[in-house]
């Protein structure tokens, strides 16, 4: 039988290695968007917090440094680990996003940081948060950017397309850019049954030191691309990554690189 999207995911994330290549080199990203995505979702002291696809439980402890009572949850045992060793003092468990192990009107507030990439039914994600939401409450997440903004992204697919192949039979997911597009949010949030849907822009820095660092995220950081690249022929990848890093070079700095990566932020309100 074939491999499902959810299974290639979960033996991605599965990997100690994987969780370990994206903190060191990625977390520094993808945490500049945690402060809006916990303001939108009017995350405070006393709320009750439902932090899906927590990974290491970055947005989770943001929102305990907010006095928040926080609950993550993942379906990758290694994140869920790596989260309870970072944030004991909140509850972590490992479950599917899709089918939330939480009765109906559990939280005030439940976001997603770069989760919804990641789900195989995203809008089963989003029907699971209104039904564990309380009257009133909010869910925000956030996604990337198109590719053409997004530039690491535009800089490895562009690579990819030039130099070798997309179609490598990697399982069919969702659309990884589905949510880049503001009108997709606000149909599958009212879809779900939210209201006062709201979408905006989270402008973000990626700051890798070297080539090298950036080469070494995305082939083990990453479970799509490293997928997508693992499967390139041999003699196509010292091309790619050529490819890869001279796109990216108008962003070198005197430091390192300063690659814009901006995040598309979406919320609703349960009324």
């Amino acid at each position: 039988m074939a491999e499902s999207f959810r299974d290639f995911e979960h033996a991605g994330w599965a990997d100690d290695a994987v969780c370990a290549s994206y903190h060191d080199h990625f977390s520094s990203l993808t945490a500049q968007s945690i402060g809006a995505l916990l303001d939108v979702a009017h995350v405070s002291a006393g709320r009750r917090l439902l932090d899906v696809a927590t990974g290491a439980g970055y947005a989770a402890g943001a929102a305990m440094e907010r006095g928040a009572e926080v609950v993550g949850a993942d379906f990758s045992a290694a994140q869920v680990r790596l989260a309870r060793q970072r944030y004991p003092g909140a509850s972590f468990h490992e479950c599917d996003a899709g089918d939330l192990p939480f009765d109906r009107g559990t939280f005030d507030a439940v976001v997603s940081n770069y989760g919804v990439l990641h789900f195989p039914d995203p809008q089963a994600f989003f029907r699971e948060a209104f039904r564990v939401l309380r009257g009133g409450g909010r869910l925000a997440f956030t996604a990337w950017d198109v590719p053409q903004e997004a530039k690491l992204f535009g800089a490895v697919l562009g690579a990819i397309e030039r130099h070798g192949s997309l179609d490598v039979g990697l399982p069919a997911g969702p659309n990884m850019f589905l949510f880049s597009d503001p009108k997709a949010c606000v149909q599958a949030l009212t879809a779900a049954g939210f209201e006062s849907c709201a979408v905006t822009r989270v402008p973000q820095t990626w700051r890798p030191a070297f080539a090298e660092q950036i080469l070494d995220f995305v082939a083990t950081g990453t479970v799509r691309t490293r997928g997508a690249l693992a499967r390139q022929r041999p003699e196509a990848r010292n091309a790619i990554n050529e490819a890869i890093v001279a796109a990216l070079a108008p962003f070198r700095t005197a430091t390192g690189y300063a690659i814009p990566m901006p995040a598309i932020l979406a919320s609703g309100t349960r009324s």
